[in-house]
């Protein structure tokens, strides 16, 4: 990215040999977002940063832009604005209710400092996560979080982010179609994990009065530590169980084995970074009568509490149903580490757990499960 760019794509435009600019006359996407931001910085010029070469003319950052206001209230903060995401330029996709994705990201950092320019980390950060969206095809939405393999910047706990409407920013209605502008809120594992025990928003709601604005402070610690809320979480988890009904999973396979005069056996493959997410979710889900289910590149699989033990396979998919003592079986004998291991409650059940690599954003290998 370049620093310092001016904010409007149509200032970056070459000329062509007879004078005549390339802009196009149609950017009203990036004027929309403007005007919704008018209203809270006014004539105040924020610190742009743009791509040298668009990702439509195969740049490598998904983004064309990224906007930075300096805030004094209720902290000192920077306010970061994402434009790429939706449509900028010209309606090109099929949706005609929203503008591309249907949101920008918003994400306001805690900086105490006297520092002109915001850290390069939080625009590297930004186009990581909107390259996620563009690689992958899954968009963002309120309520959603994602686990980011490691610390969002040097020495902090925040390791995780959750996505929020921008309390002050919002949803507009662009001439391409709705922009919703999602805030990314920092969290540490802790938190991460409370959000997928029990729900979202009133995990997040608990937070609020020590997040004003949502605005990520790495230096915090977690907020788990503090009584009330843990309290609160606890007690709500165990009336309510989990929201989570699924999770992403790497490496996810199963198998049958037919077996003569007898029904075929079931194996799950799985990778160890997800068996602590399994045993904590399961005793959340399934006596509440809800199904969690694991959900891979090629398959999924679905687990559900009943009274008799079933595994019933529909095309890639598998749905194992799970008595309450097998439930608690499972619990007890699954571990977050290689090796297999049978369900003897459920004698044609076994799990084979294989070890997971956690890789950085150039592919080298930084943590090993399992």
């Amino acid at each position: 990215m370049l620093p310092s760019l001016p904010r409007n794509p149509a200032d970056t435009m070459e000329q062509d040999e007879d004078g005549n600019d390339d802009r196009g006359a149609d950017q009203a996407g990036w004027d929309a977002i403007d005007r919704a931001l008018a209203p809270l910085y006014g004539e105040q010029e924020p610190r742009h940063y743009g791509t040298l070469i668009k990702h439509a003319l195969g740049g490598p950052d998904p983004l064309d832009g990224i906007s930075a206001y300096k805030r004094e209230q209720p902290v000192p903060h920077w306010h970061f604005v994402t434009y790429g995401l939706s449509e900028l330029y010209a309606k090109e996709s099929e949706d005609a209710e929203h503008s591309g994705w249907g949101f920008e990201l918003t994400f306001r950092l805690r900086d105490d400092s006297d520092a002109s320019e915001p850290p390069m980390w939080a625009l590297n950060f930004l186009q990581n996560l909107a390259r996620y969206v563009f690689s992958s095809g899954n968009a963002f939405a309120d309520g959603h979080y994602l686990n980011a393999n490691g610390p969002i910047a040097v020495d902090t706990r925040i390791r995780s982010v959750a996505f929020v409407r921008d309390p002050e920013l919002g949803e507009i209605d662009s001439p391409h179609g709705k922009v919703e502008f999602l805030q990314v809120v920092g969290l540490t594992n802790e938190e991460e994990l409370a959000l997928k025990r029990w729900s979202t928003r009133k995990v997040l709601h608990a937070f609020e009065p020590h997040m004003p604005l949502w605005i990520t402070d790495l230096e915090r610690d977690s907020l788990m530590q503090e009584s009330e809320i843990a309290a609160e979480i606890a007690a709500g988890t165990a009336n309510e169980g989990s929201d989570t009904g699924f999770v992403f999973v790497d490496g996810l396979s199963w198998q049958q084995q037919a077996r003569r005069w007898r029904k075929p056996s079931t194996t799950v493959v799985l990778g160890a970074r997800q068996v602590g997410e399994l045993l904590a979710l399961l005793p959340l889900r399934l006596p509440f009568d809800k199904p969690f289910a694991l959900i891979g590149a090629e398959c999924r699989i679905e687990f559900a509490q009943g009274r008799r033990n079933a595994a019933e396979a529909d095309g890639a998919d598998l749905r194992l149903t799970l008595t309450a003592d097998t439930l608690r079986e499972l619990i007890a004998t699954l571990q977050a580490r290689e090796g297999q291991y049978p369900v003897r409650g459920y004698d044609l059940l076994s799990f084979v757990v294989r070890k997971t690599q956690i890789k950085d954003a150039e592919g080298r290998v930084v943590q090993t499960i399992g």
